[in-house]
């Protein structure tokens, strides 16, 4: 597919590999060990405007941990006079008052997972003592402050108080509630090699996300799969050039041409299927329905 007739609309940034948990089933690999990468805040800020130059509508930043990387403000604030909205996904156990203030004056949204009403359960999948405790918290302080901020449900384990801990959420007045089942890409593999057939075939379908190194990917689970590099060339070149369409080519060989019909994948976090979606979007695949994870929270 041409770049023409597919517009790059919405955009991952990983800007940190660095996280302060350690899920197990974690797609990216991110842990207390993890770095921020190469790209300095000169290349993230050269990056945000070529996005704004080919019209790119939302981008979210993710890592790691996204506010672990001490210069997400003026990362933010400069995507905000770009005319790009920003969404920040976060566990939210480490949000600075400056980035509160960002947050407000830039119109931020946030996303973040949740995984149990029990501070026990939770801690125990993010390996962080006292995490639910802190992630809590900054849901009742971003809702205070009137930040638009949806939460999902990632099952991990059996027997975990999924329902519960979207009633919570919704208890406390988060209006979107998703859920999801752990991938097996990251941790989560166990090991494993990711190949193309374990991804939904959507990718690099009006989005793809950049790597703290630079690496371009179709997809955040497709990061085993590169495009190209930001640091070798300017993004309007790597969307719908040699390496992205020899890419989708071998995903279209895996999964057919209709595979291309939601965007982004229904089985990302926070995105389920017929769940919410990025505002650009606002569609899923219904063909993905039957694998949804139904938490039955009113919205």
């Amino acid at each position: 597919m041409s770049a023409a007739r597919n517009a790059l609309k919405f955009v991952w940034l990983e800007v940190t590999g660095l996280c302060n948990e350690f899920c197990d089933h974690c797609y990216a690999d991110s842990s207390p060990k993890g770095t921020h990468g190469t790209l300095t805040v000169q290349d993230w800020l050269r990056v945000i405007d070529q996005l704004a130059d080919m019209g790119t509508l939302d981008i979210q930043f993710i890592g790691g941990e996204p506010t672990l990387y001490p210069h997400l403000p003026a990362l933010i604030r400069h995507s905000h006079g770009s005319g790009l909205s920003v969404e920040v996904f976060s566990n939210m156990t480490h949000i600075r008052d400056e980035l509160w203030e960002t947050f407000k004056e830039c119109g931020v949204k946030l996303a973040t997972s949740y995984y149990s009403d029990t501070a026990e359960e939770h801690d125990s999948v993010t390996r962080l003592r006292g995490s639910h405790r802190r992630t809590r918290a900054n849901v009742e302080r971003a809702l205070g402050l009137d930040i638009p901020l949806r939460g999902g449900v990632v099952v991990v384990r059996e027997g975990q108080r999924v329902r519960e801990a979207a009633r919570d959420l919704a208890v406390l007045g988060v209006g979107m509630v998703g859920g999801d089942k752990s991938r097996a890409f990251g941790r989560a593999s166990k090991g494993a090699a990711p190949t193309i057939s374990d991804l939904c075939g959507h990718c690099a379908h009006e989005k793809c996300a950049i790597g703290p190194n630079g690496d371009v990917w179709p997809c955040v689970l497709g990061r085993f799969l590169t495009i190209g590099n930001v640091l070798s060339a300017p993004l309007a070149e790597i969307w719908g050039g040699g390496q992205m369409k020899k890419v989708c080519a071998d995903i279209t060989a895996v999964h057919g041409e209709g595979a291309q019909s939601c965007t982004p994948p229904q089985f990302l976090p926070m995105c389920g299927p017929c769940g919410p979606c990025v505002p650009s979007v606002g569609h899923c695949d219904p063909r993905g329905a039957d694998g949804a994870v139904t938490l039955g929270v009113p919205a």
